[in-house]
């Protein structure tokens, strides 16, 4: 995996980086040629990775401010001043709501509160939206509880529901896995509607875009706070769990010119600074219609440091002070595709799909949890879900 002229080093005397997040942010970073200090959610595999040392525990379903103090007092402790990373919505949110405590140890980049506030609340994103001529797709925002069906009733079918407020972890116990229901027909949305009152949070109705998951294609993006662009690459995604409006876990890394040009667009009218993911859905006739804002770290970064654009890398270099490359000079190499093991469990594929996942897994060069230098988070997962399992067996019995 390491491939960093930096990674010729020992881990043991790597510089270390404060990583909010899991073993897809940390494997960009230890090809950076640094070890990560975690900050992972109870059982996640990456506290076994070599280039990882665990020193808090996140827990998902709340906003953690108590860590605080803790993670600055880390900090204080460390020679040099960490780099600090963050890869979901509420790491995002609280780095950003602590920026001013946390630049007094760590060093990062993150975009202006009022924009990284208005790209979490997709309310106030549409508007801004509105405001720019950005290509999204027609949406609604309502609050069931103050609403009735009725008052829906000039929506065009089908339309997607999804929570306004990404950051509230509520929305999973609704939809579990996934991060929108598609609704086909008001009788759909009658039915639905006792749910979403007892949700008790706004969510947005949308017009739906044509087409699989695969149809998702994304922008990613590294604007300095001067507004140079440092290093940019595209994707796209292949499967998600569940097979409509999951969690991705097969993609692959693309060049495509129209999705550059798209995102840089909108990166420009929404004067987007730090890392950021556009994702756009292509419509059948080819249109591109931008669907959210991700103005944080991800895990598109692995395999696109492994395609040969390492955004964790040029934040790294930017905050050193070392030179970046020329706009558009830095161009990652398509085809590198990253593979979960989740993948195996999407949908359920026949004998020959099933082949084809096995080969498509097999020559991914990125891969979530396993990798050849680093194999103790797979082999930590796969002990675990084999006591588990044994564990209801026996009560069961």
């Amino acid at each position: 995996m390491v491939s960093s002229s930096r990674a010729a080093r020992s881990p043991r005397g790597w510089p270390t980086a404060l990583v909010l997040g899991d073993i897809d942010l940390v494997r960009p970073v230890a090809l950076a040629g640094m070890r990560s200090a975690v900050v992972a959610v109870t059982g996640d595999p990456t506290r076994f990775s070599r280039y990882a040392t665990t020193v808090a525990i996140w827990d998902p379903d709340s906003h953690n401010d108590d860590l605080l103090e803790p993670l600055l007092a880390w900090g204080r402790a460390q020679p040099v001043r960490p780099l600090l990373y963050y890869q979901w919505d509420g790491h995002l949110l609280f780095v950003s709501r602590h920026r001013e405590r946390l630049a007094e140890t760590f060093r990062f980049v993150v975009d202006s509160p009022e924009r990284v506030e208005t790209m979490l609340d997709k309310q106030r994103f549409l508007t801004l939206a509105a405001d720019l001529g950005l290509p999204v797709p027609p949406a609604r925002p309502v609050l069931a509880a103050a609403s009735s069906p009725s008052e829906l009733a000039d929506l065009t079918y089908p339309v997607v529901v999804k929570p306004v407020d990404r950051t509230d972890d509520r929305w999973k116990h609704f939809e579990h896995l996934g991060k929108a229901r598609r609704i086909e027909s008001g009788a759909q949305l009658e039915a639905l509607w006792p749910s979403l009152v007892e949700f008790g949070r706004s969510v947005l109705f949308q017009q739906l875009i044509p087409g699989p998951e695969s149809c998702i294609e994304s922008y990613h993006v590294f604007v300095t706070p001067e507004g140079e662009t440092a290093g940019e690459f595209t994707g796209r995604k292949v499967r998600t769990i569940p097979p409509e409006y999951g969690a991705t876990t097969a993609l692959t890394i693309t060049d495509e010119e129209d999705v550059i040009v798209a995102g840089r667009d909108a990166v420009e009218r929404i004067g987007l600074r730090g890392v950021a993911k556009l994702d756009f859905k292509r419509a059948p006739d080819g249109r591109l219609y931008l669907l959210e804002v991700n103005p944080r770290f991800n895990l598109w970064h692995y395999p696109g440091a492994v395609a040969g654009v390492n955004l964790p890398a040029l934040v790294r270099d930017y905050l050193d002070g070392e030179p970046l490359p020329a706009a558009g000079t830095l161009r990652p190499r398509p085809g590198v595709t990253w593979c979960s093991p989740y993948d195996f469990a999407t949908g359920s594929p026949g004998p020959a799909e099933l082949l084809g996942r096995i080969r498509f897994a097999a020559s991914s060069k990125a891969k979530a949890i396993w990798a050849s230098d680093d194999p103790l988070p797979l082999l930590a997962t796969a002990a675990g879900r084999i006591t588990a399992a044994g564990r209801r067996a026996l009560e069961r019995a």
